[in-house]
């Protein structure tokens, strides 16, 4: 394999990298949405506590990284279920402006709550493994190759308990038809909890996947969510595979045009995508229309 050959196979598996830490934070988001019709903007500050969480857990308690991980997605998706009950619960019968001024107020809660305990310096922990693979020309990292194996597995699961499960089933029947499931006996707000804190906790894994590899900050989670609501967007809002599709299609597009174009208009070409895919399907790839 030449040098340019292996400079492409390296980028298309950063590409992947980043599309699933994309793919796991947007699924997250649209099923949050797909149940509660909420936009939650502070999804990506959640996921933001989540790697701060996994940080105090390795660094100054000595935890194993998959246990910090473990323990870290357990109390995002306590703190999920906490903050749909007391936050957002109140405001479905009001105004989506509401519920979007509360989020704004949980971004400067947490953002400036890890800054004041954390600082605002960069931070980074060790991940599962510190191998490097060298095949040929192209350099590796296990915890890259451990971010792609998790989220593929993580979604085939999260998958097939939203198809093969009781709970699953009553998760998506509240999806689909919120008072219809309420007349079946189905608890949606129970169901509404459960899915918060489940999306919540799929960012906080997420996070703690990625930051063994890149840095975390307090701010860490704007890029993050900006990203992810183009995707939900993208894929069709509250779709399952768009949401797993579109995180793929940005990351690889995001690596691609970084490495051959530049990286100063990445956003510009993501945003053309979106207008692009919009134009021609506005409901997204996999929206289905009213």
């Amino acid at each position: 394999m030449d040098i340019s050959s292996g400079i492409l196979f390296q980028t298309i598996i950063n590409g992947i990298m980043l599309g699933s830490i994309y793919a796991m934070v947007a699924l997250g988001l649209a099923l949050i949405y797909g149940i509660l019709e909420i936009p939650n903007f502070a999804h990506g500050t959640l996921y933001m506590l989540g790697a701060y969480i996994a940080y105090q857990l390795i660094i100054s308690l000595g935890f194993p990284y998959w246990a910090a991980l473990f323990c870290s997605a357990a109390v995002l998706f306590l703190i999920g279920m906490l903050i749909e009950r007391i936050a957002f619960r109140p405001l479905y019968t009001q105004p989506m402006i509401n519920s979007f001024i509360v989020a704004v107020g949980l971004i400067l809660i947490l953002e400036n709550g890890v800054q004041a305990v954390w600082g605002p310096a960069f931070k980074r922990f060790p991940g599962a493994s510190s191998s490097v693979f060298h095949l040929l020309n192209i350099t590796i990292t296990a915890q890259r190759v451990i971010v792609i194996v998790t989220a593929v597995v993580l979604i085939i699961a999260l998958h097939f308990f939203i198809r093969h499960t009781r709970l699953g089933s009553a998760i998506e029947a509240t999806s689909q038809n919120r008072k219809g499931a309420q007349l079946m006996g189905i608890n949606v707000s129970m169901m509404g909890g459960l899915t918060f804190g489940l999306g919540t906790a799929l960012a906080a894994v997420a996070a703690c996947l990625v930051a063994p590899v890149l840095l975390i900050y307090p701010t860490m989670g704007g890029p993050v969510i900006a990203m992810a609501f183009v995707i939900i967007i993208l894929g069709g809002m509250g779709s399952f595979l768009g949401a797993v599709v579109g995180g793929y299609i940005i990351g690889l597009a995001e690596t691609l045009f970084a490495c051959y174009v530049t990286t100063d208009y990445v956003e510009a070409l993501i945003f053309g995508i979106l207008v692009l895919v919009l134009s021609v399907k506005p409901t997204g790839l996999f929206g289905k229309g009213h």
